[in-house]
């Protein structure tokens, strides 16, 4: 039996950025910044790639901003290319997030909100 799954609580370390394809899939990307339990205020947190697709990405995209506090449930896969200076093949882990919540209060969205939107209100 194998298992790839992760499960993860931290905040979003830039707004998302959304995708849309003429296929009509929709793809957003953005980084996850979390904490160790048992790491010291000073410890800097661990950085996680996400890559979200379909209606969950249109959602993180409309929703999450930078600090937005959110948990994910995804599995860890590699993206390979090749580096186009040298040619070096070369990879990084992602996360593939299946499911998104939303863990920041109302308050908490409505000033990140009225910050990226000021005029508006």
């Amino acid at each position: 039996m194998s298992v790839n799954s992760i499960h993860l609580v931290g905040r979003a370390g830039r707004d998302p950025e959304v995708k849309y394809f003429e296929s009509g899939n929709v793809v957003c990307n953005f980084t996850l910044a979390v904490n160790r339990r048992t790491s010291k205020k000073d410890d800097p947190p661990d950085w996680f790639d996400l890559e979200i697709w379909g209606k969950t990405a249109e959602i993180a995209g409309n929703y999450v901003k930078k600090g937005s506090l959110i948990g994910i449930q995804g599995s860890l896969k590699f993206d390979h290319w090749e580096d186009r200076n040298s040619g070096t093949p070369r990879s990084k882990p992602v996360i593939r997030v299946n499911n998104l919540d939303l863990l920041g209060s109302k308050r908490d969205n409505a000033e990140a909100t009225m910050n990226n939107y000021p005029d508006e209100f």
